[in-house]
């Protein structure tokens, strides 16, 4: 770094060349940092989850081998985050000839610009140093993508200023690979770049160099390039051209977390709180938990299509919204604090609706409706690693810890559980249920207030999932009831 500091004062390639230094490709520059950090045990990509054992290695392998990149997978896998964490293997600065509007090597200028200035100046061309975060280029593919845009084209403004022709080469517009010479380019969703436009990246990627228009010019660029795809997009969208897919080296394939834990850490890094909601509301447990298995249900829905994926801003979104509707509640009530609880996962719906694409059966099923039975099917799967689970206690023929509440609800009682309620109402409505309390105390000794309240809640809820009680939709909230009682009622209504 001193030694970067040191270079950062010199001005000329003369400068550069007294000091000694020596330029690289980006591929090579990319492979020594790389072997750097891997021979010190350095952490590549910082603050990427799930990938360490697989995704992670394919990549330093590629980038060792020199190769251009494909990452292929469903959405919301981190694709774009670890092109983005690339730019942390280039060197922090690197020289440019000053002026050039493709970061042209004071060694080996490949614009008309940058030999122009090396012929009239020699030693004394005047050299600019460019940050790493400059030379990081993204591009999100879309159906009117021209080559133009990507490659270049005459610029007739560019020719009248300059009292040029447009066979001049001073009149060319570099495009956006051009202006990523000696850097990172990457091309997000690959799939919906028309086909002819893919085919405009032949040459870059087997050559390396480019043509534009007419010129009798070729540049050769120095690049590298990180594409990125949905598979999805293979058929409803569009396709990779076969020869393109050819020329890529490394096509890696990513994936979402495959456990709770990880899933739950990406979850936590990810989601934005307001300083407020950190500091006046809180989250057990098993709203966390139940929080990821929503997205782990998902994924294995039959109403939902697997082929799209289910994006990890599902749980991101969903954490946000939780905080949100615990927010909403204690504003509304003037109180201080809050905590989350399991109904304010009615808040949670929105987030899941807008992140799911729907078979067929789900469509006629509606959003709402899967959303509300994602969350009823994650409740009952994390139950039993809280409570036991009931089908387990009658096979057992183990006492049943949940009779109290159950013969309770059984003679008629019933409760609602209302979005709004205060947290005294909250704590009152749960302990009107006998053997509630008891319950929770009895798995869980050490749990105390807010935690405590929210067992029992999820305790309630748990119950309903595993039909020992009704839960009824109302407007505001939730009532929980009989269940054989609120059968016989609807069938006397009907």
């Amino acid at each position: 770094m001193n030694s970067q500091h040191h270079l950062l004062k010199i001005k000329t390639l003369g400068g550069l060349k007294a000091a000694g230094y020596t330029p690289l490709p980006v591929k090579e520059e990319l492979r020594k940092n790389l072997m750097i950090k891997l021979r010190n045990k350095e952490k590549v990509f910082e603050s990427i989850h799930a990938f360490n054992d697989t995704v992670i290695p394919d990549i330093e392998r590629a980038l060792l081998s020199r190769h251009n990149i494909l990452l292929l997978g469903l959405r919301g896998q981190a694709k774009t985050k670890l092109a983005r964490l690339m730019t942390n293997l280039l060197d922090e600065y690197i020289p440019g000839i000053a002026g050039s509007e493709i970061h042209d090597d004071p060694f080996s200028p490949v614009s008309r610009y940058g030999a122009d200035q090396i012929a009239s100046y020699g030693d004394d061309t005047e050299i600019e140093w460019i940050h790493r975060e400059n030379r990081y280029t993204e591009k999100l593919a879309t159906p009117d993508v021209s080559v133009a845009d990507l490659i270049g084209d005459v610029d007739p403004i560019k020719a009248a200023n300059l009292k040029i022709p447009y066979s001049d080469e001073r009149a060319i517009h570099f495009g956006l690979i051009p202006r990523a010479h000696r850097g990172i380019f990457v091309i997000n969703e690959l799939p919906d770049l028309q086909a002819r436009i893919q085919v405009s990246l032949f040459n870059i990627l087997q050559e390396g160099d480019i043509q534009i228009r007419g010129f009798n010019i070729r540049l050769p660029l120095d690049i590298q390039f990180v594409f990125t795809a949905n598979p999805e997009d293979y058929t409803n969208r569009g396709s990779i051209v076969t020869p393109l897919k050819d020329r890529i080296e490394s096509q890696i394939l990513t994936h979402y977390p495959k456990d709770i834990m990880t899933s739950r850490q990406i979850t936590l890094q990810e989601a934005s709180l307001s300083k407020e909601q950190k500091e006046r509301i809180s989250a057990s447990e098993p709203v966390l938990h139940l929080l990821e298995q929503i997205a782990f249900e998902a994924r294995d829905n039959e109403f939902i299509d697997p082929r799209s994926g289910v994006s990890a801003r599902l749980t991101i979104s969903g954490y946000e919204n939780l905080f949100s509707a615990a927010e909403r509640r204690m504003l509304l009530n003037g109180e201080n604090t809050s905590f989350v609880r399991i109904t304010d996962f009615w808040g949670v719906i929105p987030s899941i609706t807008g992140k799911i694409e729907l078979v067929y059966e789900g469509e006629q099923e509606g959003a709402f409706i899967v959303a509300q039975n994602l969350i009823g099917k994650a409740t009952r799967t994390i139950f039993p690693a809280y409570f036991p689970a009931p089908d387990r206690i009658k096979k057992s023929k183990e006492p049943d810890p949940y009779r109290e509440i159950h013969e309770w609800f059984n003679a008629g009682n019933e409760i609602d559980l209302l979005h709004n309620l205060t947290n005294k109402e909250y704590a009152n409505v749960l302990g009107l249920v006998p053997g509630l309390e008891e319950a929770v105390r009895k798995y869980h000794p050490k749990a105390r207030g807010q935690e405590k309240l929210l067992l029992m809640e999820f305790l309630i809820h748990g119950l309903a999932e595993y039909s020992i009680l009704s839960k009824n939709q109302l407007s505001t909230g939730l009532r929980f009831k009989d269940l054989f009682t609120s059968v016989f009622n609807q069938e006397k209504e009907e």
